[in-house]
C-alpha cells in the first residue's frame, strides 16, 4: 500500500521562475549530485531482524559497509558478532562464528583467529581494504585489529583483547574499542581508537605509533565517580586532541578525515604539514557559556544545522567517505541523517533532521534510524548503514528514463515512463496544463465527467477529487467523508473537447512531489514514499 504524506498545499510554481521554486526544481540534471533528487530503498537486510536473531540471513545493529571491487559488499555485523556479505541481496557470513549466546539469546562476542568459519570477533566495527585485497576489521569489542587474507584466514594484527592504550609492536600493542580503520596506498593503516581518543597508526612492519596527544580531561560523571573524557584542540598533530574518533577517510593526497564524534565536527590531519584542522562542524550549540563542554559533560553539546560548513552542526558524526570530486558523505547518526560536505557547505541528503524512521522515498521523505557509516559503490550507489532498523540502504541519484527524448515540448513523466497526451501539455497563465484523463490514469486514478454540470471527479480506491471547468474550487473526498476543500489559483478549463488541468497542482493534492527541471523541459512526478 502506498503511504501518502499529510497534504500541504504551496503556490504553483512558474514554468519560467525557478527563483521561488521548491527543493527539488532545477536547471539541470546534468550537475545532479547527492543533495539533489534521489530516492531511498532497501539494499538488504530488514527491521523485523530483532525478532529472529538465529537467521543467518539478517543482518543486526550493523556498523560498517565496505564495497568490494567485485560488487560485493562487506558488512559488519555488529550484533551477530560476525562479518558478512551481500551479494545481489543475498546476505551470507562471510568470516567468523557466533560461539555463545548471550541471556537475550544474542550472540556473544570471542577472540579467535583461524579459518573463515572457525574465526570470532566482537562487535566488529569499521573495515577496509588494502591494495592486495586483505580486508581489516577495527574488532572493537576485542579491542584489536583484525585481519582477512584472500583465502578467509584471520589473524590478528594488533592488540591482544585487552583494554590500554600502548604503542610498540604488535604484541605489545593495546587499543580500547576501535571503531574504523583507513588503510593507505602503501599499506599503512590508520585506526581510530575511540574511547583511547586518539589515532594510530600502524606500519607496514606492525608497528603501531600513537598520533597525536592523548586527552588529560577528567570528568566528575557522578559525586565521586570520575572518568576519562576526550578533549579538543587543533594545531600541530603532536598536541591535537580529539573526543572518541570513530569514523576515518584517507583523501587523495594520503590525508586523513576524522569523525570526531564526541566533538561534533569533522577534522582534518594533512599528514604531510604534521597539522589538525576543523573543517565542519565548530559553532557552539550553546553559545551562551562560551565553553565547549559543560561541568560534568563527557562531550560536547550536540545539534542540527546545514549550511556553510564552519557554522553547521552534527550530533554524533560517525562513518565518512569520500566522493570522486572531493565530496564527504558523513553519517551523522544522532540525527538520523547522511549529510553531505563540498564546496564549503553543508546539506543534508537522506534523512529527515532529528526524526528517526524506517520510510523509503525520495530527498526529504525518507527516514533513518542511527546510521553510523556510509560507503559508495563502484557503480555509483550510496549505502547506508542503517544501524538500528538492521539494514542497509541505497540511494541512487535520479535518471530521466530511457525513453525520454530530448525536445522543445514539454513532457511530464512519472516514474520511469514518459505520458502520451493526444495534444501536447500547454501553458496557461504561467501554469503547465495537461489532458486530465491521461495523467489522472497514469497516476492510477479513473475520471467521471458529468457533463450537463461541467464536474470531473477522479476516483482512486475510496479516495475522489472533484473540481469543475472554470472553477478554481476543489474538493478531495475520502468515503462520504469531505478530507479538504481548496482552491487553484488557476481554474480548469476545457478545449477542443479536451480537459486540461494543473498538473503540479493536482500531483501535490494526491500527496505526490513535483518537480520543474527546465533544461529537459519537464515535470517529474514522483511518489514521496515508497514500499
Amino acid at each position: 500500500m502506498r503511504v501518502f504524506n499529510k497534504i500541504v498545499l504551496v503556490g504553483l510554481i512558474s514554468i519560467g521562475s525557478l527563483a521561488s521554486a521548491v527543493h527539488a526544481d532545477r536547471a539541470t540534471l546534468t550537475d545532479n549530485d547527492w543533495d539533489g533528487m534521489t530516492e531511498t530503498s532497501i539494499y538488504a537486510g530488514n527491521a523485523a531482524a530483532w525478532t529472529d536473531p538465529y537467521d543467518p540471513h539478517n543482518l543486526l545493529q550493523i556498523s560498517a559497509i565496505l564495497p568490494l571491487r567485485d560488487g560485493s559488499v562487506i558488512v559488519a555485523d555488529t550484533g551477530n558478532q560476525v562479518i558478512k556479505r551481500v551479494i545481489d541481496g543475498e546476505v551470507t557470513v562471510f568470516s567468523g562464528v557466533s560461539l555463545a549466546r548471550d541471556a537475550k539469546g544474542l550472540p556473544a562476542g570471542a577472540l579467535v583467529d583461524g579459518a573463515r568459519d572457525a574465526s570470532a570477533y566482537h562487535s566488529p566495527a569499521g573495515l577496509d581494504q588494502d591494495t592486495q585485497g586483505n580486508i581489516y576489521v577495527a574488532d572493537a569489542g576485542n579491542h584489536a585489529i583484525r585481519k582477512i587474507d584472500a583465502n578467509g584466514s584471520v589473524t590478528t594484527i594488533a592488540g591482544d583483547g585487552v583494554i590500554g592504550l600502548v604503542d610498540g609492536t604488535a604484541e605489545q600493542a593495546r587499543f580500547y574499542h576501535p571503531s574504523d580503520v583507513a588503510v593507505a596506498e602503501d599499506g599503512t593503516i590508520y585506526v581510530a581508537d575511540t574511547l583511547n581518543h586518539v589515532i594510530r597508526k600502524i606500519d607496514t612492519d606492525g608497528r603501531v605509533t600513537t598520533l597525536n596527544a592523548a586527552s588529560e580531561r577528567i570528568v566528575e560523571i557522578v559525586p565521586g565517580i570520575v572518568e576519562d573524557a576526550g578533549d579538543y584542540q587543533d594545531g600541530p598533530l603532536s598536541q591535537a586532541r580529539f573526543n572518541e574518533p570513530s569514523g576515518l577517510a584517507l583523501d587523495a593526497r594520503g590525508n586523513l578525515y576524522v569523525s570526531d564524534t564526541g566533538n561534533h565536527r569533522i577534522r582534518y590531519i594533512n599528514l604531510a604539514s604534521g597539522e589538525v584542522t576543523t573543517v565542519a562542524g565548530g559553532a557552539l550549540a550553546d553559545a551562551s557559556s562560551g565553553e565547549l563542554y559543560e561541568e560534568g559533560a563527557l562531550y560536547a553539546a550536540g545539534d542540527y544545522r546545514d549550511g556553510t560548513a564552519s557554522e553547521a552542526l552534527f550530533h554524533a558524526p560517525k562513518g565518512i567517505t569520500l566522493t570522486e570530486d572531493g565530496g564527504l558523505l558523513i553519517a551523522d547518526s544522532e540525527n538520523h541523517v547522511i549529510r553531505y560536505m563540498k564546496n564549503g557547505q553543508v546539506k543534508t541528503i537522506a534523512g529527515v533532521p532529528t526524526r528517526y524512521g524506517s520510510e523509503n522515498g525520495i530527498e526529504h521523505q525518507n527516514r533513518l534510524y542511527r546510521p553510523l557509516d556510509v560507503a559508495l559503490t563502484e557503480d555509483g550507489k550510496l549505502l547506508i548503514a542503517d544501524s538500528y532498523n538492521n539494514a542497509i540502504r541505497q540511494v541512487a541519484l535520479y535518471e530521466l528514463p530511457s525513453q525520454y527524448v530530448a525536445s522543445n515540448i514539454i513532457q511530464v513523466i512519472y516514474g520511469d515512463q514518459v505520458i502520451d497526451f493526444e495534444v501536447n501539455p500547454e501553458v496557461e497563465h504561467s501554469r503547465t496544463m495537461v489532458q486530465a484523463r491521461f495523467v489522472a490514469e497514469a497516476l492510477g486514478y479513473e475520471v467521471d465527467y458529468i457533463d450537463d454540470e461541467q464536474k470531473i471527479t477522479l476516483r482512486k480506491d475510496d479516495r475522489a477529487i472533484e473540481f469543475r471547468l472554470g472553477q478554481t474550487d476543489l474538493i478531495v473526498r475520502h468515503g462520504e467523508s469531505v478530507e479538504a476543500e481548496m482552491q487553484m489559483d488557476v481554474a480548469p478549463y476545457a478545449k477542443h473537447n479536451r480537459t486540461y488541468l494543473p498538473v503540479r497542482f493536482f500531483a501535490e493534492v494526491i500527496g505526490m512531489d513535483v518537480s520543474w527541471i527546465q533544461d529537459a523541459q519537464a515535470v517529474i512526478i514522483r511518489d514521496k514514499v515508497i514500499e
